[in-house]
C-alpha cells in the first residue's frame, strides 16, 4: 500500500491519521470538505512537517464522479467523512443520511470501479445502542437510537453488501469514544475541559451524566486504523475501545481532580436526548482487534484516561484561542 485516500482528512480523528500516514512515509490524498474560507482545517498544521507525500484536494463526497476521480491511483481508502454530531441528527437527519449513507455508497462504486485493494470504513459505537450485554463485541445487535446511529448502521450494512456481493476488500472499523488534541468542544471531554477553564465559579453545564462510555486516547484509535491496511480483515468489523467504562458523572469528577477543583455539575435540559434516543451504557471487547490486527490500546483503565486527558488538557491550554470567551453549547 503506497498510496491512500483519506476523507474527513481535516476533522479530529482524520487529521491524526494523515499526520501518522505520512510519519510512515505513505503518500496520502487529503480531500477535505469544500468551503468558501479555503480552510484545510487541522491538517493545516501538517504543511510545514511532512508535506512532500501530501495531496489535498477540495471535494464533497456526495459527488461521485469527484470520488471517482481522485480514487484513480490510489491503493487504500479511509472514509472518515461523516456527520457525526448527534444532537444535530434530531434537527436535519436528511443531511445525515445524504452524507453518511449516501457518501458511502459512493466511496464503495468508485473503489470497486478503480479496484482498490483496501477499503476501510469508519463506524461507531452509537450503532450498538445501550449495551444489551457487556463488554460489547462485534455480534451485538444494532440499534438505531438516533438518525446518526440509523445513518451509520445503514452505511455499515451498505458497506458490507459490497464485501458479499463484489468482493470488494471492505473492513469496518468501529471506534469507540475516541477523546484527545483537535476534538470538536461539542464532544463530552473538550466540553468539560472548556467549561471548567473558562467559568471562574467552577460549575458546568451537561445532560445526563448518569450514562456510561468507553474512552480511547485518540493515537490507540489510530493505530488500530493504521494496522488495518495490511491486515487479513477483508470483510470484518472490528470494534476499537478500551474495555473500559467510566460514567459521565465520575469522568467530571477525574478532570476536577487533574486541575484540582471541585466542580458543581448543573443539569441543562437542552444537552440531554430525547429519553428513549438515550444510549445508557457502552464497554468494548476489543477481542477481536487484538486477534486480527495485532492491537492493543495504550491508555487503559483509569489511569490511560488520567494520562489522556491530562495530554488533551494540555493541548487546549496551548491553544486558548479555541476556546470560546463565554460558556456556550455546541450541538
Amino acid at each position: 500500500m503506497k498510496k491512500i485516500l483519506v476523507t474527513g482528512s481535516e476533522g479530529f480523528i482524520g487529521s491524526h491519521l494523515v499526520e501518522t500516514l505520512l510519519k510512515k512515509k505513505y503518500k496520502v490524498k487529503a480531500l477535505v470538505q469544500y468551503n468558501s474560507f479555503n480552510s484545510i482545517g487541522w491538517i493545516n498544521d501538517l504543511i510545514n512537517k511532512d508535506s512532500k507525500n501530501l495531496q489535498i484536494f477540495f471535494g464533497d463526497i456526495r459527488d461521485m464522479s469527484f470520488i471517482d476521480k481522485i480514487m484513480q491511483d490510489c491503493d487504500a481508502v479511509f472514509n472518515l467523512a461523516a456527520l457525526i454530531g448527534i444532537p444535530y441528527s434530531y434537527h436535519a437527519p436528511t443531511s445525515y443520511f445524504e452524507t453518511n449513507v449516501k457518501g458511502t455508497l459512493n466511496i464503495l462504486e468508485a473503489a470497486k470501479k478503480n479496484k482498490i485493494k483496501k477499503v476501510i470504513i469508519t463506524s461507531t459505537s452509537e450503532v450498538y445502542g445501550t449495551g444489551q450485554y457487556l463488554p460489547i463485541d462485534e455480534k451485538h445487535p444494532l440499534v438505531g437510537q438516533s438518525p446518526y446511529s440509523a445513518s451509520k448502521i445503514s452505511a455499515d450494512q451498505l458497506a458490507m453488501s459490497y464485501y458479499y456481493s463484489f468482493d470488494l476488500p471492505v473492513t469496518i472499523i468501529r471506534p469507540f469514544n475516541t477523546y484527545g488534541p483537535r476534538q470538536s468542544l461539542r464532544a463530552i471531554i473538550p466540553t468539560i475541559i472548556q467549561q471548567m477553564l473558562i467559568n471562574k465559579k467552577r460549575e458546568i453545564n451537561l445532560g445526563n451524566v448518569k450514562t456510561t462510555r468507553d474512552f480511547s486516547y485518540v493515537s490507540d484509535t489510530v493505530d488500530g486504523f493504521v494496522k488495518s491496511i495490511n491486515s487479513k480483515s477483508d470483510g470484518e468489523i472490528i470494534n476499537l475501545g478500551s474495555g473500559f467504562e467510566i460514567s459521565i458523572e465520575e469522568l467530571v469528577r477525574e478532570i476536577g481532580h487533574i486541575l484540582g477543583e471541585k466542580v458543581i455539575i448543573k443539569k441543562d435540559k437542552k444537552r440531554f436526548r430525547p429519553k428513549n434516543s438515550e444510549v445508557e451504557r457502552l464497554k468494548s471487547s476489543n477481542i477481536k482487534a487484538k486477534k486480527i490486527l495485532n492491537w492493543s490500546p495504550k491508555f487503559t483503565g483509569k489511569k490511560g484516561l488520567r494520562e489522556g486527558i491530562k495530554k488533551t488538557l494540555t493541548w487546549f491550554l496551548k491553544n486558548k484561542q479555541f476556546l470560546p470567551k463565554k460558556n456556550s453549547y455546541n450541538i
